[in-house]
């Protein structure tokens, strides 16, 4: 009876897709999956925007675990979250998770926001994974709710609505990997040491690096490296499709963040709504069998099709101008 509501619901809010709808949905199981994908696809409100530029730890306010920049300008949609806790190794301490959270929480709920980029503002570190300090005090009963708040967290992040990239430009472990490993894309310089290093201390990464690893680099490769609690460089990792690019470190020591700046650009021209439908098919079909995977994506691509910005893509076209997409 839940799968025939969630159904009706679907053909409810969304009447433009019905004849498609009736046509893909073959069972009831496709039914209720494609009403979870677009519940899961739908749009929001964009909150207050701030700074322009890239803070690093030298002009970050202190005690501020991360400073969440909105770019201004032409790079407008682009949201920064910089982690910034040099004495710790940018290492995920509760403050950081809560912090995190709610800056997940904010562009979560932005429709205008077209790319976040998550970046370290402490040179030569992306983030050392769970701050054991901190840990150390804690009470064993503590343990797994923090656990499971940091698990949550990077669950989240995996689930935003528009594309997310990982700017590595230092050591990225444990927990720290596998906050860029919820990207959708992982950028790192060659200097760059990248490893799930759990088994070190007789434990297995605990916030998605068994299950996102082996999605990634496949099976073998992820056993090979969790086992020996081997972190790689930029290079290897890039060989192994860790990250998709590796490059030379620069001077300023921000050369995966630079890149990944330039990543988010290539993005913004193009129809927001596409992209995160684009980004809803791949990561829900991935996870299906190809008959429902393209249900999926007949159910994304009808949610395109009555949207104002498919409307003057095809008018610039016409006009042999570029597109104003406005999210709409």
């Amino acid at each position: 009876m839940a799968i025939f509501a969630g159904y009706r619901v679907l053909s409810q809010a969304f009447r433009p897709l019905a004849s498609s709808l009736d046509g893909s949905c073959r069972s009831l199981e496709q039914a209720g999956c494609l009403y979870r994908v677009l519940q899961s696809g739908r749009q929001y409100v964009r909150p207050g925007a701030c700074g322009a530029r890239r803070q690093y730890s030298s002009d970050a306010k202190s005690g501020d675990d991360l400073c969440v920049r909105y770019l201004d300008g032409e790079d407008s949609g682009i949201v920064v979250f910089g982690i910034n806790r040099p004495k710790a190794k940018n290492a995920i301490s509760k403050n950081l998770v809560k912090m995190m959270s709610e800056a997940v929480e904010a562009v979560k709920g932005s429709n205008k926001v077209r790319t976040v980029i998550i970046c370290s503002l402490v040179p030569g570190i992306f983030c050392a994974g769970a701050d054991l300090k901190e840990r150390a005090k804690m009470h064993q009963s503590e343990v797994g709710p923090f656990v499971a708040k940091a698990r949550g967290l990077i669950t989240e992040l995996g689930s935003l609505p528009m594309p997310t990239i990982a700017a590595i430009d230092g050591a990225a472990l444990g927990g720290g990997l596998e906050m860029a490993l919820a990207c959708d894309i992982r950028v790192a310089a060659t200097t760059a040491k990248m490893g799930l290093v759990e088994t070190k201390l007789a434990i297995i990464p605990g916030a998605g690096g068994t299950q996102r690893l082996p999605r990634i680099v496949g099976v073998s490769v992820a056993k090979e490296l969790i086992f020996s609690a081997r972190a790689v460089g930029g290079a290897e990792a890039a060989a192994l499709g860790l990250v998709g690019h590796a490059v030379e470190q620069n001077k300023s020591g921000d050369a995966a963040y630079r890149r990944a700046l330039d990543l988010a650009r290539e993005f913004l021209p193009q129809g927001p709504i596409a992209i995160r439908m684009a980004k809803l098919a791949i990561n829900q079909g991935i996870e299906v069998d190809l008959a429902t995977g393209l249900a999926i994506e007949e159910a994304c691509y009808a949610q395109v099709i009555p949207t104002k910005d498919r409307i003057e893509g095809l008018t610039a076209f016409k006009e042999k101008r570029a597109p104003r997409y406005k999210g709409e």
